[in-house]
């Protein structure tokens, strides 16, 4: 048997075997509001295709939505407004910028949420934040969470920043400070950052996760682990204490959202090289990105869904 098919076979076992044992445990299934709903979005980060073959690609696994950066031109809208109907799926727009310099990051930023929730072509699940920069002050970060927490009021869309490396929210204890003094703060849970900044799975931390998954109304579902933001393989026997551990805490958002009664949305989220580890010198990826967040889409459902 060559290299490629005994490492396809033993995903492929360790996929149904990780599946069904994490699918049967059901912990949440009680005490289910019937309002509940369970979106799941894909990601179109890594994609080389065209976003009409992407959208088709998400529709046919069956993901309910994409998740993608809002686009800026008149063109990538149209293109982005006319997949979607196309192949009836949702959307969650992602917002932010890069810039160095904390005036001209948040006018970039401003006017990317202002016309994210204003245009009336297709109305968002959510709208997700990758604010501001990890070295900006707490009152420079603290106008990007104002301007987020007035809008949302005045669109009634839900806008999340997400705790995200570099980011206002990129640690912990930085997170908590904000979550303290804004009641009005909603968060993009990727913890997956979390562990990787603080080299644990956040055991010493637990009072402050717990008051952050409190605030999350949307999640990033990819397993990191202490010296990563991405393991290479959820299928893979030695990370299955670390995907428990990510479940633990997604099971207490979930746990929140059924018994209210609300929409979930979640985005599939391993990325592509270099965040999925490659061999040296080919640059070959160690696993097929997109099957892991196929997988984790099933597995998601399976476990929060009767």
């Amino acid at each position: 048997m060559k290299r490629r098919e005994f490492i396809s076979l033993t995903a492929t076992s360790a996929l149904l075997s990780s599946v069904e044992t994490l699918a049967q445990e059901k912990p949440l299934l009680s005490n289910v509001d019937s309002k509940f709903q369970l979106k799941i979005m894909a990601t179109n980060w890594g994609w080389s295709g065209s976003l009409d073959a992407f959208c088709a690609a998400a529709k046919k696994e069956g993901y309910d939505g994409i998740e993608m950066w809002w686009p800026n031109e008149a063109k990538d809208q149209k293109e982005l407004f006319a997949a979607l109907e196309k192949h009836d799926l949702e959307i969650g727009y992602l917002c932010g910028s890069g810039h160095k310099d904390p005036a001209i990051n948040l006018e970039s930023f401003k006017k990317a949420i202002n016309a994210a929730s204003t245009q009336s072509a297709k109305k968002p699940l959510y709208i997700n934040c990758h604010s501001g920069k990890d070295f900006f002050t707490y009152e420079q970060s603290k106008l990007f969470i104002d301007h987020t927490t007035e809008t949302s009021a005045k669109t009634g869309i839900k806008i999340c920043h997400e705790t995200h490396r570099g980011r206002i929210m990129f640690a912990a204890h930085i997170a908590r400070n904000f979550i303290e003094k804004n009641p009005a703060l909603h968060l993009t849970l990727d913890i997956s950052h979390w562990c990787n900044v603080h080299e644990s799975l956040l055991e010493d931390q637990a009072e402050t996760v717990s008051m952050a998954l409190e605030r999350v109304e949307h999640l990033h579902a990819r397993i990191g682990h202490q010296e990563g933001p991405q393991v290479n393989d959820p299928r893979a026997p030695e990370w299955e204490s670390t995907v428990k551990a990510h479940f633990a805490w997604w099971d207490k958002v979930l746990e929140r959202k059924m018994k209210a009664g609300e929409t979930m949305t979640i985005l599939t989220e391993f990325g592509p090289p270099n965040y999925l580890p490659t061999l040296p010198y080919t640059q070959q990826p160690v696993a097929d990105q997109w099957a892991i967040n196929v997988y984790m889409m099933q597995l998601l459902r399976k476990r929060y869904l009767r």
